[in-house]
């Protein structure tokens, strides 16, 4: 594992697909919105964002209007990583997902398997990975691998040899989605000594593994995602007024540790983000 010295990256998955009004009042939906909790974010530790997009009445969406208007709200406001999500919502087909990678963000995800999700399947056969990664190469969008099982491992390095990914890789660790991988701290270490020693690593525990999982990532040398798309409570029976609540309590154990916050310019560098664009802007 990498010496829990190095700069830890944070990043806030402030919206994701499924969390609604209904859970907790404080999940944003509007571009504004979004924005305005990406500065929350960034000023308490985080150095990304990682984004869906939602209609005004919460509904997801991948549409490119929707994430342009994203993109350009949070640009005005702070200068925090921004990571599109190509996942969406269970039932998009691959176009849909990926519509908006013309805006060419600093970094965009990248599932490499089928995964039960609930009572739902997160398709991801390998020519829709393929598809999505050869969109990533053609806008130069540097890839965060989301690995929901083991196999998701195999097939992105596989990938590699295809030559539509480049080693060395991001990955994120996606533990606790009901049918896929638990999130146990066994489960964790066995994925972060099945990649290679040059790739770097982030965990997203779901619910209440959510901030256990960011602690042992922090002292083991790992990076964290942490927001209400995963986990809506920052203690049992209360909520979190936001991820920025969440991203404080991992600047907390981050403190606690010696371990210090990557800056931005830090982030890119460690997740070799080059070349990505300031502002969202029309592609050829």
């Amino acid at each position: 594992m990498t010496e829990p010295t190095a700069p830890l990256i944070i990043t806030a998955a402030i919206v994701g697909a499924e969390t609604m009004r209904e859970q907790t009042p404080h999940v944003p939906y509007t571009p504004q919105e979004i924005a305005d909790e990406a500065l929350r974010c960034a000023d308490a530790g985080a150095a990304m964002v990682h984004i869906h997009g939602r209609r005004d009445d919460g509904t997801p969406t991948q549409d490119r209007e929707t994430f342009a208007a994203i993109f350009d709200a949070i640009r005005q406001r702070t200068d925090i990583l921004v990571q599109f999500s190509t996942g969406g919502a269970v039932g998009m087909d691959v176009e849909q997902r990926i519509e908006a990678l013309s805006l060419r963000p600093h970094m965009a995800t990248l599932t490499t398997g089928t995964v039960n999700f609930g009572d739902e399947v997160f398709m991801n056969s390998l020519p829709t990975i393929r598809t999505i990664a050869k969109r990533l190469q053609k806008f130069g969008i540097r890839p965060e691998i989301e690995v929901f099982d083991t196999g998701m491992i195999d097939t992105a390095l596989r990938l590699c040899d295809e030559g539509l990914l480049e080693s060395p890789l991001h990955f994120d660790f996606v533990l606790g989605v009901p049918g896929a991988m638990g999130a146990s701290q066994r489960n964790l270490e066995f994925l972060v000594n099945s990649i290679p020693e040059n790739c770097t690593w982030s965990v997203a525990g779901m619910g209440r593994h959510e901030l256990p999982l960011a602690r042992f990532a922090v002292e083991h040398g790992g990076h964290v995602r942490v927001g209400l798309e995963d986990n809506i409570y920052l203690k049992k029976g209360r909520l979190a007024r936001g991820s920025f609540e969440l991203v404080e309590k991992v600047v907390e154990y981050a403190r606690r540790r010696k371990r210090p916050l990557a800056s931005v310019a830090q982030a890119r560098e460690l997740l070799r983000i080059d070349g990505a664009t300031e502002t969202a802007k029309t592609i050829g």
